[in-house]
């Protein structure tokens, strides 16, 4: 049987979000706001004119810093929430 995860994630896209999640202080303080719930939330509060993210040499509201589209249709949405909400809970 072979193996069609990436590290485990569905897919490299949704293996590369949820990566920066959770090693980019910028985004894992959006994410650990109490008002993020699932990755719409998220991604609504990374959208926000009310943020920025002065460090980032790269389109930060719109990728990675890999170049991976937060609104790239592969990601696995229900992954991320479920990472979003065990992180939440540790």
């Amino acid at each position: 049987m072979t193996d069609t995860t990436y590290n485990g994630w569905t897919n490299y896209e949704t293996w590369n979000v949820a990566l920066w999640l959770d090693n980019d202080r910028y985004y894992y303080d959006l994410m650990m706001m109490q008002s993020v719930k699932t990755f719409k939330d998220f991604l609504e509060k990374l959208q926000s004119p009310l943020r920025s993210n002065l460090d980032a040499n790269w389109d930060y509201k719109n990728f990675t810093g890999d170049n991976i589209s937060w609104s790239d249709p592969k990601i696995n949405i229900e992954e991320i929430n479920e990472k979003i909400m065990e992180l939440k809970n540790d």
